[in-house]
Formats: structure tokens, sequence, C-alpha cells
């Protein structure tokens, strides 16, 4: 169903997912290298957020495989969520921890060491350095989703999964995000967006959920 780049290190073949017993797409497939994008479109219920949750294994999908570096994710699920940074609708976040300890849970989470330096470089990507010691639930919207992008730029994982990392987003901060999307793709990193809102990055290519579902340019 879609044309595949050289070297393909994440492949989907022929995924089949229902949500709420109804099938929402079916014989989906594509692949991609370093530093590619695939940015999901399609209406409200066409199965953007269901794609997305199955790449995670947050939901089972019906049928199909994917597979990273050649090898099916199902196999070794936690090796895999390693590989993955996962953004959904909600935030994420504790409330009554602060911008930095959300951080700070996060790296514990993962396994990693605490690391000042990155951990101040994601504050700053964001504009959050004012904010760290601020608890998240006495923030915006648009600053909880910053403190959310943040945590994504921190696990320095190779694979994003982002679920309309735009929402309550101002003109500043979507600046922000497209800078750091563009910095991780130029490092060889991927990243699966859905999004109503169109990317500011000339790369990548676009898979429009409808019937049946297509890769484009």
């Amino acid at each position: 169903m879609a044309a595949e780049p050289d070297a393909p290190i994440l492949e989907a073949s022929d995924l089949a997912c229902r949500r709420g017993g109804r099938m929402v797409f079916d014989r989906l497939s594509f692949a991609m290298g370093e530093g590619e994008l695939l940015t999901l479109l399609g209406r409200n219920g066409s199965g953007k957020t269901t794609l997305l949750r199955a790449l995670a294994l947050l939901v089972r999908a019906e049928a199909g495989i994917i597979r990273w570096r050649a090898a099916d994710v199902r196999r070794e699920p936690e090796d895999w969520r390693r590989q993955i940074a996962w953004l959904g609708h909600l935030d994420g976040l504790k409330g009554d921890f602060s911008v930095l300890e959300n951080l700070l849970v996060a790296e514990r989470l993962r396994g990693a060491p605490p690391a000042e330096d990155r951990i101040d470089n994601a504050l700053v990507a964001f504009d959050l350095s004012a904010l760290a010691a601020r608890p998240v639930r006495s923030l915006s919207a648009g600053q909880r989703r910053r403190t959310a992008l943040a945590r994504v730029l921190l696990s320095q994982a190779p694979v994003w999964l982002l679920d309309e990392p735009l929402n309550a987003l101002d003109q500043p901060a979507q600046q922000a995000f497209h800078a750091v999307l563009q910095a991780h793709l130029d490092t060889g990193g991927l990243a699966i967006v859905a999004t109503h809102a169109p990317l500011a990055l000339a790369q990548g290519r676009h898979l429009e959920l409808t019937a049946p579902a297509r890769v484009r340019p």
C-alpha cells in the first residue's frame, strides 16, 4: 500500500484495529527510515489515535506486525517501549509535582540517571525555566503541554509517537516544538505525528486514514 524508503528500520505490515466493535482501519502498511517524519491525517474517528496507541502497544492490533530493526516488537515489548516516547491527548503529568519533578520522575521511570544539563536543555527548549518550581496543577493548558513535550525531548527515545502535540500551544510554543522536532529528525530520529494543524517542516510523508489508508509525499 505504500512506497517504502531505503533501509527501513520501523515497519508496520497489514495492521488492522477495532474500536468499539468497529474496524477503524485494515491492511495498513508503512515503513520508515532514519530521520523520517510521518504525519497522520484524517477526520475525527478515522483511527489516528488508535494507530498511535497500537504502535505504542497500548491497544492490541487485530492483525498485522510491527517491526523495529526487523524484529517483531511484540516479542520484546519492554525493549520496544524503551525506544519510544509517547504523548497522548492527556499530558500524563502529576499535578502536585512541579515541572522539574515531573521531568525527574520521567527520567527515573526510564531508568536513566538524572542529567542536569539535559534537563536544563529541555526546560530552555520549551521556555519552562522560570516555571520549573511551579506545581503543574497551577499551570495553564499550554504550559502543561510544553512540560509534556519537554519530557518527550528529555527521553532521547529514537521514535516519537505524538497525538496532537500542538494542542493548546501558542505561536512561540509551536515554533519551539517545530525546532525540537526538526533537530530530532536531523539526528536520525523518527516521528509519527497525528495532527489537524499543518507542521512547519518541509520534509516528511503523510498517511491519510481514509478508506483505504494511503501514504503520500
